[in-house]
């Protein structure tokens, strides 16, 4: 699953490390979203779908997220021709 920030609205990041799922100690998946809640929703969404996590496995992944603001810089500018 692909996510495309959009501009003019606030932008959260959720950091999950998956290290517990994949092994590999630098993992982590990165969802977005317009606050700190649907952030969150789309991290377990994508540990759901995409790594076909359960429900406690989420939970606890989640508890240890970081989830934080995106500066301003991120968001796409529109292209003037």
């Amino acid at each position: 699953m692909v996510q495309e920030i959009r501009s003019n609205e606030p932008q959260y990041i959720c950091v999950v490390k998956i290290e517990r799922i994949t092994n590999n100690q630098d993992e982590e998946i990165m969802a977005f979203g317009v606050s700190e809640d649907d952030a969150k929703n789309q991290a377990q969404q994508l540990l759901a779908k995409n790594y076909g996590c359960n429900e406690s496995q989420i939970l606890e992944l989640i508890q240890e997220a970081r989830i934080e603001p995106i500066g301003q810089w991120c968001a796409p500018q529109e292209h003037q021709d």
